[in-house]
Formats: structure tokens, sequence, C-alpha cells
């Protein structure tokens, strides 16, 4: 056996001797046909290497002696095509809202019409509004005597409408309804969190648990808004009328246009600042504790009650765009912060830009969070649970009941002797009276009854970061008709409780 062993181990060293002055006499042919050059040993190893294990079809990098240098600029409010689904019928009043956040000569995009608006009511056409275009006819398409829905058919194929367009430079299609409001700035930041070049479908569910399983808990909702990156975009076009074919049953848009990015193999990329507002009444309860992202879209505002109770819904339209406007600075907007006031007993949540929310206890934030009920769900008649995440019931507990203030102005206030740093002064208003006695725990009785006035003290210009919570400082004498919240960067490791 030992004489075999050693022939092997031979064998298996001239083979080895063979291969690497094989790979020795490549190397030197290599170096010889460069000599003119400044190529090292390692460069000419790894072309060799390159050229018997290409790149992947799929990657688009390019040899290490030919780097582009060209730096893809951050994306803007020039990059994103906003697509507003309309009809004559519903665009002679819901105008406003849209009205509310688009912004002339800035944004892009157009509001897509049923039918060309040649009345006497539309024959002047706003500039503050978007332009317009009508869509396609869709009884030309060959499944048209199929559809269950074709108003919804029109409305899913405002992409494809687009497309054809042709606008340049965009890298973001944004489909939204025409009772939806848009916070643009933020929606440029979270947008630029993405690689355009690569596929997305981004939007989120409902809040309600029926609707979403009446249509699909992987939808993102048409009316609150969705985004597909322009490459998407360009792969989805071409196959959308093949895809409306498949599913001529599909009873909303929304649906059609998941289904078709399903079986493309895209799915929903969820962002918790889209609400789609799937609910009826009072929505303060939601607005006062948003989840940590930033704000993005809000829609059936035509449906829920004013969000300002003494305004009517156009003019609060208006108005919560206002803090983000004059501070040219979205990031804080509807931002929950929590601080309290230890030695009255008070709780303080600031829903920066919309409300202030004063308890006569002790609450940690992890209660603080959950929205107050305020609302109905879409459907009333559902079984428990309603919503896609933990509410608190309202009640007349005096120590649990809030103080409710809403947003009334806001000013830049320029550094002064006292302070070195600029401030934005937002001003909260009390809505009406509580009406329950104070709350009285531990021995503790004060009431902030006497409170008509928040002012609400944050650092400018400071960009909030959309993952960072921020803490705040409560100044408040006992009997005083106003207090001051001054809005900080939280302590290391502070409990807010």
């Amino acid at each position: 056996m030992k004489p075999s062993t050693m022939s092997t181990s031979n064998g298996a060293l001239c083979k080895s001797i063979a291969i690497s002055g094989l790979a020795l006499f490549m190397l030197y042919t290599v170096w010889s046909n460069h000599a003119n050059t400044n190529y090292t040993a390692a460069d000419l190893l790894l072309t060799n290497l390159q050229l018997k294990w290409p790149t992947s079809p799929f990657t688009t990098s390019s040899s290490p002696n030919n780097i582009s240098t060209n730096v893809v600029p951050p994306t803007d409010i020039s990059h994103i095509g906003f697509i507003v689904v309309s009809s004559l019928a519903t665009w002679k009043h819901r105008k406003p809202y849209t009205e509310s956040w688009w912004r002339p000569n800035s944004t892009r995009g157009y509001v897509f019409l049923d039918k060309e608006p040649t009345t006497a009511e539309f024959l002047h056409w706003p500039a503050t509004s978007p332009p317009w275009r009508v869509n396609e006819d869709i009884t030309k398409l060959r499944v048209y005597p199929q559809l269950v829905n074709p108003v919804e058919v029109r409305i899913m194929r405002s992409i494809l409408d687009m497309y054809r367009v042709g606008d340049s430079g965009l890298r973001w299609f944004v489909m939204a309804d025409d009772d939806t409001l848009i916070f643009v700035d933020n929606l440029v930041e979270v947008l630029g969190k993405y690689d355009h070049t690569e596929y997305h479908y981004i939007g989120m569910n409902s809040e309600c648990v029926k609707s979403n399983a009446d249509f699909s808990f992987d939808m993102g909702f048409g009316g609150a808004g969705y985004a597909l990156s322009y490459s998407l975009v360009e792969v989805l076009a071409p196959k959308l009328d093949a895809c409306i074919e498949r599913y001529p049953y599909l009873y909303v848009s929304d649906h059609l246009a998941q289904s078709c990015l399903a079986d493309i193999g895209i799915a929903l990329t969820i962002e918790k600042g889209i609400h789609q507002i799937d609910l009826h009444g009072d929505i303060s309860g939601l607005l006062s504790s948003h989840p940590q992202s930033p704000a993005l879209t809000l829609h059936h505002f035509d449906a829920v009650e004013p969000i300002f109770p003494s305004m009517d819904r156009y003019e609060a339209a208006r108005h919560i765009m206002k803090p983000g406007n004059l501070v040219a600075d979205q990031s804080r907007m509807l931002q929950q912060t929590i601080c309290y006031q230890r030695v009255k007993n008070f709780s303080f949540s600031v829903s920066w830009g919309y409300s202030v929310h004063i308890y006569e206890t002790i609450i940690p934030r992890s209660i603080l969070r959950k929205p107050l009920e305020t609302f109905k769900p879409w459907n009333n008649h559902v079984k428990y649970p309603s919503f896609m995440f933990n509410t608190r019931r309202v009640t007349n507990n005096p120590c649990e009941a809030p103080h409710v203030f809403f947003f009334q102005s806001i000013e830049l206030v320029p550094p002064s002797s006292n302070d070195h740093q600029a401030v934005v002064a937002t001003m909260y208003g009390r809505a009406s009276a509580r009406d329950l006695p104070p709350c009285s725990v531990f021995g503790h009785n004060h009431s902030a009854d006497s409170i008509s006035t928040i002012r609400v003290l944050s650092p400018a210009p400071v960009h909030k970061l959309p993952d960072v919570i921020e803490c705040c400082d409560v100044e408040y004498e006992d009997g005083a008709d106003i207090a001051v919240i001054k809005i900080r960067s939280c302590t290391r490791n502070e409990v807010i409780a």
C-alpha cells in the first residue's frame, strides 16, 4: 500500500506544478502584452479572474479601471410625478384639498379626469390646481364588457396614462385621490431613502381590520396614496392591460394594482405615515398619537369631521399645512412628544402642529402613544377587534380624560440675549371646557382647568430625524392661564413615565 500511496502523492504534486506553471505562463504573457502600462500583478490577476468568472448579468458594475464617477443627486420634489385621480363630479368640491398641498411651479403631475372640462364652471382652470388630463377611453378595451367596476379600472390605468405622457426626469409616481392631503416635504425625504432604480411599491394598508380582510392585507390603499419607482412603472405599464384581463372581477383599483404587481414579483413596502383614514367621525384621537414615522398623507378628508372643531373641512386642510409651510420643514408634523409637570402631577402630550393634551395624573408614554378612540370604524357592523392598532377608550374618568388644545398659530422667534438659538413657537388653544372634576390620586387634587393656552417651543432650524424621539420640559405656575413646553433632545437613558 505504501508504494501506491507514494505514487498517488507524486502524481498530485506533478499536476499542481503543471497548473502553477501554466498560470505563471499566462500571467507573463499578459504582462508582456501590457508592458507599456502601469498595471500591477494584482490587476492582471484580477483581470484573468474576471475573464473566467464574468459578473452577473443583473449587475451594472464596471471593471476597476472603468468606474463611473457620476454622483446621483438626492431625490427632490422635481423627481415625483403626482397622479391625482378625480372626476368632473368630485373635482368641483374636492379641489381645495388638493390645492392645500399642491405647489405651483414646483410639484409635478396631473389631475386625471373622466371627461374633458368644457363647461363654463371649468372654463378658467386655476394655476393653483394641478394641470388636468383625461383618462383614455377604456370602452375600447377587449375586456370592457366583463369589468365589474369600469370606473376603478379607469382610475388604475391612470398609471399607464401618466407613463404615456412621457415627462422626463421622474423617479417616482405617486397615486392619490382628490380628497387626500399630502405632506410633500416628508414624502420627498421618505422616498429619498429608497433606490429609485430598483422596483419599489410603497404604501400602507387600512386602519380597519375588515377593509384589509375585504381586499388584501398586502395592499397599499390607493386613496391614502402609494408610490411606484419609475423603474417599476417601466416594467408594469406594458403589462397592465393584460393584467386587467386576468382580473375583470376585482372591484377596486388598488386591489387590481396590487394583484398586477404581485404577479411580477413585487410586494408592498409599508410606510406608517400613509393614512387611508377608513374611519368616521372625530379623528383627533388618531392624529394626537401619530406613530413614530413621518406624516405623509391623510385620506378621506371629505368623509370625516373637520380635524379642527372651529373650522370647516377646507379651512382645516389649509390650517394643517401652515406649520410645515412657515418653517419649510414638515419633519416634526404630528410627531408626539411627552413630558411631565411632576409638582402638579400633570402629563403633557404634544402632537406638533396639531394638538396638545393635558392629563391630571402621570401616565407613561407606553399608554399615551395609543390613540384615543374618538373615531368609529368605516363599517360599524363589525365584531371586535375593529382596528389594526391598539386604542384607548374615551372615558369620563377625570384622571384619564384629557384637556384638549388645538393648534392656532406659529411664528419663528429669532435668537435673543437670553436664548441664543432661534425657536419655532406654536400656540394651542383650549377646544372646550372639560366639565369634569379634578383628578384625585394619592392625595393630589390639582386641576388644569385654568390653562387656556399652551405655547410649544421647538429648536429651529433643527430637522427632526424620523427614528428619534424627542423629550420636553414644562414651565407652569399654579393657576396661570398659559403653560410653556420646550422640546429638547432626550437625555441618555431618560425614562418617559
